[in-house]
């Protein structure tokens, strides 16, 4: 990224096309933005309708001037899976009916002008590494598990994303974590961990144990867990036992120093956290090896494993579509 200065004196427009809303920011520098633009993302009526929306939102915040500082660039974060360098969409999961829409070329053509674009789990965690925990700790490689509505995550490497070979490396969402699982997953297979520890999935598993009388919301769930529902309970523990697979099988793999969870899911830390790590414990032979004696410490130990709650909360992928153009430059 450039330095502070020449940060300052250029900014930049990110975009979060989630399935429910369109998050437009101008931003500047640090965690905050200068302005910030929320509509509804209108998928019943096409996909025209939302990159109209979009560039619109776009157009507003480029004109409304910020001192003497240039646009640095346009950042577009987007559910994946994302083929790139073009910018198609795969079958998103969490977009209905956007299998191999050429989202890049649709907002260019729109806008007039180039524009850079990311998978939204990649940007939190760009953002994470940038601004929160790898800030916060000096670490520049990460991996993050964003668990919302679906479960995204994304790599950093020494500071940069990785993609892979097309663009879709680190889609961890869709490790499977229950072998047998007869819980078909909205990429087309079965026992994924986005079935196991997303909200919908706290929503799903819920109505599973308690029946018609389960709450209708992730949060709901958690409240009662709080307030000692042992059914309630049991959901958060499958949550933290399907993640400390997936986790399971990253730490093995990639040996990174850190890994991040964050999205709303995360609110329940405290009810997840105590099996993730017995599951951990119990399966990877390499955070056994790399365990540290803090789990949280103000300092890390060098060569330990560490596992955190995100620190940027629902404003990572927003923060890190801003932050994409000065990766770029």
């Amino acid at each position: 990224m450039r330095d502070a200065v020449q940060m300052n004196m250029k900014y930049s427009i990110g975009v979060d096309l989630g399935g429910t809303n369109l998050r437009i920011a101008s931003y500047a520098s640090g965690v905050d933005f200068l302005d910030t633009i929320l509509v509804p993302t209108r998928l019943s009526e096409g996909r025209e309708r939302v990159i109209r929306d979009m560039c619109e939102a776009i157009s507003a915040l480029s004109k409304k001037g910020y001192g003497p500082r240039t646009l640095a660039g346009i950042g577009i974060g987007t559910p994946g899976p994302l083929e790139l360098p073009e910018g198609i969409l795969r079958n998103p999961p969490n977009l209905p009916n956007w299998d191999g829409f050429d989202l890049r070329m649709a907002v260019e053509s729109t806008l007039g002008r180039s524009i850079e674009i990311e998978s939204d789990a990649n940007l939190a965690a760009l953002a994470e590494q940038k601004c929160g925990a790898g800030q916060t700790h000096n670490t520049d490689s990460l991996c993050m598990l964003t668990l919302g509505t679906g479960v995204g995550s994304g790599l950093i490497f020494h500071g940069n994303i990785w993609h892979g070979a097309t663009g879709m490396g680190g889609e961890a969402g869709h490790l499977v974590v229950e072998s047998n699982s007869p819980v078909a997953c909205g990429c087309g297979g079965y026992g994924c961990l986005e079935q196991y520890a997303s909200a919908s999935a706290v929503v799903r598993m819920a109505l599973e144990i308690m029946g018609p009388s389960a709450p209708a919301t992730s949060q709901e769930v958690a409240r009662l867990a709080t307030e000692g529902n042992p059914e309630a309970k049991i959901v958060f523990s499958r949550v933290g036992h399907s993640i400390g697979i997936a986790l399971t099988g990253l730490i093995n793999t990639l040996n990174l120093p850190l890994y991040v969870i964050g999205g709303g899911v995360c609110d329940a830390w405290d009810l997840f956290a105590p099996e993730m790590f017995r599951t951990l414990c119990t399966r990877s032979y390499v955070y056994r090896l790399t365990q540290p004696a803090a789990l949280q410490p103000a300092t890390f130990e060098r060569h330990k494993t560490y596992v955190l709650c995100a620190q940027l909360k629902s404003n990572a992928g927003l923060l890190g579509a801003c932050l994409l153009p000065f990766q770029q430059n």
